[in-house]
């Protein structure tokens, strides 16, 4: 929705055609970081919610997964990052961009509730599980139905090495040791 704003404006979806775009547009400049910043996971906007609890499952799955999910993460961040400066900052040299206007009051109330959903569910996520979690944990069942009868507690931890080994190879006790 905020790239379809830009180019019902410009027509165009060139990066290099949409430079300093903040300098005749700073309201949508604003609200397009406020975006891309919830996009690339920024804390307390819902991107990061989303991405936490992606890598925690990948993780939880197999550790090589989410370390590539981290380097897809990265590379989307940085690639974000440059988009943000090349279309919003430098000076605004393309004639057809210095006569832009900023976005209109009905644009601005139709991105606002986004915003603020946004920083909703990065703030208080928890409504959004509870009304998640009974269609998740059924896509689960279906996947892979042995997922909620393997135990998943402590009592399958490795045994802690303090701890005094079971079975025949115990060491003897005083009362064992006293016949």
């Amino acid at each position: 929705m905020i790239v379809g704003l830009i180019y019902e404006r410009r027509h165009t979806r060139e990066i290099k055609e949409l430079g300093g775009l903040s300098n005749v547009m700073p309201v949508y400049a604003t609200l397009f970081m406020i975006v891309m910043l919830s996009s690339i996971g920024l804390p307390l906007l819902n991107g990061f919610i989303g991405e936490f609890t992606i890598l925690q499952g990948a993780y939880e799955v197999n550790w090589r997964w989410a370390a590539w999910a981290v380097a897809g993460i990265v590379l989307g961040a940085a690639y974000m990052l440059w988009l943000y400066q090349r279309t919003m900052f430098g000076p605004c040299e393309n004639p057809k961009n210095q006569v832009l206007k900023d976005l209109s009051f009905r644009e601005i109330m139709t991105l606002v509730p986004l915003v603020i959903w946004a920083f909703w569910i990065g703030l208080y996520p928890k409504p959004f599980f509870n009304v998640l979690d009974k269609p998740v944990n059924a896509i689960v069942e279906r996947l892979n139905p042995d997922f909620f009868k393997a135990p998943h507690s402590a009592s399958t931890a490795a045994p802690s090495p303090h701890a005094a080994p079971a079975g025949p190879e115990a060491p003897a006790t005083a009362a064992g040791a006293s016949h």
